[in-house]
């Protein structure tokens, strides 16, 4: 029997990234994300997440199907999302820290495999979330590290609960 998927991912792939470290990359060999190169190809009907978007992602947002991630550099992501038109709903990732061997430990640095487990984990789909992370050697240990906050998230009604619960771990 096959599982359904609640949520399509998008990673718009800038190229910035080494490729062999690229999480994004990784994902779509397993069919697990799809790769866009050019972002009249996104959906507009999407959850942008974006780390420059006044509202967090929460519940609220459930009924959007439709998750975009950008694969850029971290030194050129506010150039980028400043820059960059779009029609999707931006929402923001709350407190979480990385356990990608790059960022380790860094509050807010998440790779994409991070951003979008942690997106669909506050959106209710931890089996989903699960699935991407197991295709990688430290990716249950993301989970272990922000299970309070993830929980906390997961259970937040709105986007200002999710801001209310972040204070907590900041």
């Amino acid at each position: 029997m096959k599982k359904t998927i609640s949520y399509a991912l998008y990673v718009y792939d800038l190229e910035e990234d080494n490729a062999k470290k690229c999480t994004a990359k990784k994902l779509a060999k397993f069919g697990m994300v799809k790769i866009v190169k050019n972002a009249k190809m996104l959906p507009k009907k999407a959850i942008l997440l974006s780390p420059f978007s006044e509202k967090a992602i929460s519940i609220e947002d459930s009924d959007t199907k439709n998750i975009v991630a950008i694969d850029c550099s971290w030194k050129k992501a506010d150039d980028f999302f400043h820059r960059f038109k779009h029609r999707m709903k931006e929402r923001a990732l709350p407190y979480l820290v990385a356990a990608n061997p790059t960022n380790y430990g860094k509050p807010f640095k998440l790779s994409t495999v991070e951003a979008m487990a942690a997106a669909l984990y506050i959106l209710g789909e931890e089996g989903h979330a699960r699935e991407l992370l197991n295709k990688f050697k430290w990716g249950e240990h993301f989970l272990e590290l922000n299970k309070m906050p993830l929980e906390d998230y997961k259970n937040a009604k709105n986007s200002r609960e999710i801001i209310e619960a972040m204070k907590a771990y900041i």
